[in-house]
C-alpha cells in the first residue's frame, strides 16, 4: 500500500470528484472569508460586509445565495420594519470549522500580516 495512502486515508489516489466539489465551493472568492466569518456566530448581512474589506453588497449577496443554494448556511427573516435578515451556518456548513481552523492555522504560518 502506498505511503502516503497510509499517512492519509482520507486521500484516495485519482481524481476526486466530491473533493473537487468541495474545493471549487469553498474556493470560490469570499466564500471562505464569508465562512470564517458565519463560525464567529449568526449575522446580519451588514455585519459580514464590515467584516470583510473590499467584498461589494452584490458580491456579498450572490456568494450569500450560492452558499444557501449549497446548503452551507441558512437565512432568517424577520418580520420587522426595516426587514432584518440573518445567515447562519447550517450543519453542514459548522462541519467545515475543522478544515477551516486547519486553513487559518496554515495561512498564519506561511503567510503572516
Amino acid at each position: 500500500m502506498d505511503e502516503a495512502a497510509v499517512a492519509h486515508p482520507d486521500l484516495r489516489p485519482g481524481f476526486c470528484t466530491s473533493y473537487h466539489r468541495g474545493v471549487e465551493l469553498i474556493g470560490k472568492r469570499w466564500n471562505g472569508v464569508i465562512l470564517r466569518e458565519l463560525l464567529l456566530g449568526a449575522k446580519h448581512f451588514v455585519q459580514i460586509r464590515r467584516a470583510i474589506p473590499d467584498l461589494t453588497d452584490s458580491m456579498l449577496a450572490t456568494r450569500l445565495r450560492e452558499l444557501e443554494a449549497a446548503g452551507i448556511i441558512s437565512r432568517t427573516v424577520y418580520d420587522e420594519t426595516p426587514v432584518c435578515v440573518e445567515y447562519q451556518l447550517t450543519e453542514m456548513g459548522r462541519d467545515l470549522q475543522e478544515a477551516v481552523a486547519a486553513l487559518s492555522r496554515w495561512a498564519n504560518r506561511w503567510f503572516p500580516e
